[in-house]
């Protein structure tokens, strides 16, 4: 059986915890796997504090929170690889704290447990952190369709398959990614990936009314092209295909730097190249974790004036979906000295009917 994004989330989201998208429900498993503790291999280049694994792999470890209790997700993490071992490291302590974590001297080892055959029911995917190169875009390149292909080699040698959370974007070569994404398919294992932001807490705690009809929307956030744009994204995606008509796919997506973003934040309106101004200003106010934008004063409404001293490699997306719908991500890109404009992910939506 096949499974989209979507379905995967319709079957795992009651067991998701909270800030860092763990996916401790599997869905391919067969209903006999879930009378025993499912099996987990971490696969992951570093495991220090504050680190992607960190927040994942000890959630599995040692539980969450979740709807007003302590919750223990119902399997075990019993293999763990780390690839880059620094002074930081957190890996070690954990693997002598849980005996039941093997350490894993290969991907392979990890998935196998030295039997030969894949002695797990699922996989964690995460390459994030560590030291790897960054290309002439500023994305670096973690190993993740290197993992991913060393699991999908086990797959094959023992004709066994586990579904699979990758840890956010698949990788940072788009031809990689597409081909992770058809050798899910073809090999039909459960295969997902993303941000936690789709299922982060939410203040005020509100969705989008169902089949609600936009008109346009906006979701701003720090700017990181290679690390953070995911997180925007995927959040403002979580909120919009809410929609009257749904996920309808995108027609066309602009990016807009320099120059031309400044031009198009001028603009004030959709139609003249920009946004709505009154969308970003709405965001500004819903921030938790805005910041005094100008010397002696309180927290105040940004001016574009303000936004270009504090943020001047400020950058934009705006994307037009098959269906009409409109909306802009502005990612603020802020000087070490001045400091961060926000921090949280403000969203607003400005409905047909306003």
């Amino acid at each position: 059986m096949s499974f989209t994004r979507r379905r995967f989330l319709k079957g795992s989201l009651a067991g998701i915890a909270g800030a860092t998208g763990v996916i401790p429900v599997l869905p391919t498993v067969h209903a006999a796997s879930r009378r025993r503790r499912l099996k987990i291999a971490a696969v992951t280049t570093v495991y220090f504090k504050y680190s992607h694994a960190q927040h994942i792999v000890d959630r599995f470890l040692e539980g969450y929170g979740w709807e007003g209790k302590h919750h223990r997700p119902d399997m075990d993490v019993v293999s763990l690889y780390v690839e880059q071992v620094g002074e930081n490291d957190l890996s070690r302590e954990r693997l002598k704290r849980y005996p039941g974590m093997k350490h894993a001297e290969t991907i392979e080892q990890a998935l196998t447990l030295g039997t030969g055959k894949l002695a797990v029911d699922g996989v964690l995917l995460i390459g994030e952190h560590g030291n790897y190169p960054v290309n002439e875009k500023g994305q670096t390149q973690y190993p993740r369709y290197e993992y991913f292909q060393k699991i999908v080699d086990v797959y094959r040698k023992t004709g066994q398959t586990a579904p699979v959370f990758n840890d956010k974007h698949l990788s940072w070569n788009w031809k990689w990614a597409r081909e992770m994404y058809d050798t899910s398919r073809k090999m039909d294992f459960g295969f997902m990936a993303g941000s936690s932001l789709p299922v982060a807490r939410r203040m005020p705690s509100v969705d989008l009314p169902w089949k609600s009809k936009i008109r346009e929307s906006l979701v701003m956030r720090p700017g990181w092209l290679d690390g953070g744009d995911i997180h925007t994204i995927e959040a403002l995606q979580a909120i919009i295909e809410r929609r009257n008509h749904g996920e309808t796919g995108i027609a066309w997506v602009e990016a807009l730097e320099g120059d031309r973003f400044w031009k198009a934040m001028d603009a004030g309106s959709w139609e003249k190249g920009g946004w709505d101004r009154q969308l970003m200003e709405t965001g500004f106010t819903r921030s938790n974790t805005i910041q005094v934008v100008r010397e002696n004063y309180g927290v105040v409404l940004p001016k574009i004036a303000d936004l270009k001293r504090m943020a001047p490699g400020s950058y934009a997306y705006r994307f037009q979906y098959r269906d009409g719908t409109r909306a802009t991500a502005l990612a603020f890109r802020e000087t070490a000295r001045q400091g961060r404009i926000l921090s949280d992910t403000p969203i607003t939506v400005r409905m047909k009917n306003d």
